[in-house]
């Protein structure tokens, strides 16, 4: 006997929206479009799921409130900018829709599907941090449930050609939102987020560098680091196959008059002796967008994880409560 499958919305007809929908369509067990919206009649996203049967608006939330099967969308994620999701939840909030977040406005606690993702299956509204925080805080997160981060610092490298708008326009609160969850989710007692847009031609496919400062001389910890790493990278590759590391994990000594004090939270106890070095590479899966725009493809393989998570969890509830009537 078949599921029935949760309908979802997708507010932002552009790159990371349009991406979404194709994923929604291609991959997913659990769900199934309900409406793509926009607010550009002409953009190719709204073409796109015009063509495949997909009910569209152009009229942004109210139009999506207009929608005649709305009452039937469970999930809906937002695409958009951090300002407007910030508006889009305000008009939502009434209906009970339950929110996924791809934008920096950290409405919602943090998820990051390898490392919390039962923390928030039930919450109103997640948010999924940003492309450099998917791909750098299983890291840091890692290396904490080892031993204590007092330092984390991550560089995200991403093709110039793969920074829409929206994403150029929310630069600053992607390093502040990615510092906040590298603390929060990633267990650091300190983070911090670099992000560089390379113009590089051809464009680069996606490269991250974590750097975690501990205050942990023993070998024997650093082969738990390296091996929780390791295994870190398989769970995120479970839903991003295209998450890799490109080199093996360093750790090496800090040198001798280092001022990496500089760098620690007030009242950190110790200074770190070593610091783990650890370079990805995020090769997308060119559903809609290119190989290349790695750092789009991990923010919707991360969104969908977690939908379809936290709609195999309320299926599974829904049964429940059928048969104890």
């Amino acid at each position: 006997m078949s599921t029935r499958r949760t309908q979802v919305a997708v507010i932002g007809s552009g790159n990371i929206g349009t991406d979404l929908m194709i994923k929604v369509i291609r991959n997913s067990t659990n769900l199934e479009m309900g409406a793509m919206v926009g607010i550009d009649p002409d953009s190719d996203g709204l073409a796109r799921a015009r063509r495949l049967g997909v009910p569209t608006t152009a009229d942004g939330v109210a139009g999506l409130i207009g929608l005649p099967n709305f009452d039937e969308i469970g999930f809906v994620f937002d695409a958009t900018s951090a300002q407007a999701h910030r508006a889009n939840a305000r008009a939502l909030e009434p209906y009970g829709k339950r929110l996924i977040d791809l934008t920096p406005a950290a409405i919602g606690p943090f998820v990051v599907p390898a490392v919390n993702l039962d923390a928030h299956r039930h919450a109103p509204n997640v948010n999924m941090v940003t492309c450099g925080g998917q791909a750098t805080i299983p890291v840091v997160a890692a290396v904490s449930r080892v031993t204590p981060v007092a330092y984390a610092e991550i560089v995200a490298s991403i093709a110039s050609k793969s920074a829409g708008p929206g994403t150029r326009a929310n630069i600053d609160e992607f390093t502040e939102t990615t510092a906040h969850a590298i603390e929060s989710v990633g267990g650091a007692a300190r983070g911090k987020a670099v992000i560089v847009l390379n113009p590089a031609e051809p464009p680069l496919i996606m490269r991250d560098t974590v750097f975690c400062l501990i205050s942990e001389p023993s070998a024997v910890v650093h082969d738990a680091v390296r091996e929780s790493i390791e295994r870190m990278v398989a769970d995120v590759a479970a839903y991003v196959p295209g998450y890799r590391l490109k080199q093996r994990v360093q750790i090496t000594p800090v040198p001798e008059g280092q001022p990496v004090h500089t760098l620690l939270a007030d009242g950190a106890p110790a200074t770190p002796t070593h610091q783990v070095s650890v370079f990805l590479e995020v090769e997308g899966a060119a559903h809609y967008l290119p190989a290349y725009a790695g750092n789009l493809d991990i923010m919707t393989s991360a969104a969908l994880r977690f939908a379809e998570a936290a709609a195999e969890t309320d299926t599974a509830r829904a049964a429940e409560l059928e048969t104890t009537r």
